[in-house]
């Protein structure tokens, strides 16, 4: 079973790596459908989220897709909003219900990367109070959810032509990694502190199994393979998990 997680958690990395994404919304998928501890779920999917979105914004920041200017002012609110989110958790059901609008926006972003690109339009000059106000607000569903809010803030980014699509992924993997980051430490002063201590031993094969992923995912991603049919394929398990958690927050 830990092997057959492993590769799930393989191909989500891939996936998303390579749209600059560190892949917690299909790792929190994966461990809810398996059946996973609730309250593990969202430090096992930080801990690989942190070590896929450092591997990618290496990799992205190596590449020179990573514009700074445009990750601090988003991480000075960010960071402290992430760190609050994983320090307060949610009861179970709004927990389960905010999962599902996260795997919902997750697939919605997926299904629209798989789509075949077209010339870019202009970017704009992104004004400081509005970057200041969205990291707020992602960096707190990234912390209060158990994600690193890419799947928030890409969208956002190339809705308002904050940046292009590439600037946009290497912008969104240096903010996961810090929203992640943030999370954990919150994660690690709440009273659910002690949840550290009881990690599933098989994290140790986990973590290798997504650094391979993340390092696959940025290949393809800088070579333009699209990968459209599994992007979809992953859009439409990510939206049936979402009806799910939707559903038993409802029933609860």
């Amino acid at each position: 079973m830990d092997y057959l997680i492993g590769l799930c958690f393989f191909v989500a990395a891939a996936l998303y790596a390579s749209v600059g994404h560190a892949g917690a919304s299909g790792y929190i998928a994966v461990m809810m459908l398996a059946g996973f501890p609730a309250a593990m779920i969202k430090p096992v999917a930080l801990i690989l989220n942190v070590f896929v979105a450092s591997f990618t914004t290496w990799r992205f920041g190596s590449l020179g897709q990573t514009h700074w200017r445009l990750v601090a002012p988003l991480a000075v609110t960010a960071i402290p909003a992430a760190f609050l989110g994983g320090k307060y958790p949610l009861p179970a059901p709004a927990f389960k219900l905010l999962l599902a609008v996260c795997l919902a926006a997750a697939a919605w972003r997926l299904w629209r990367a798989a789509r075949p690109t077209a010339v870019e339009p202009e970017t704009t000059l992104a004004p400081l109070p509005s970057l200041l106000a969205v990291g707020c607000v992602v960096g707190a569903l990234s912390g209060l959810s158990g994600t690193g809010g890419g799947i928030f803030l890409t969208p956002i980014l190339l809705g308002l032509r904050w940046a292009p699509v590439r600037i946009a992924a290497g912008v969104s993997a240096a903010f996961i990694l810090l929203t992640s980051l943030a999370g954990l430490a919150g994660q690690a002063v709440s009273g659910s502190g002690h949840l550290f201590d009881h990690l599933p031993r098989a994290l140790i094969l986990w973590i290798p199994c997504v650094l391979a992923g993340a390092a696959a995912g940025t290949y393809l991603s800088t070579r333009r393979f699209s990968g459209s049919t599994l992007r979809r394929a992953l859009a439409l398990c990510l939206l049936v998990a979402a009806g799910k958690f939707a559903a038993d927050a409802i029933q609860h």
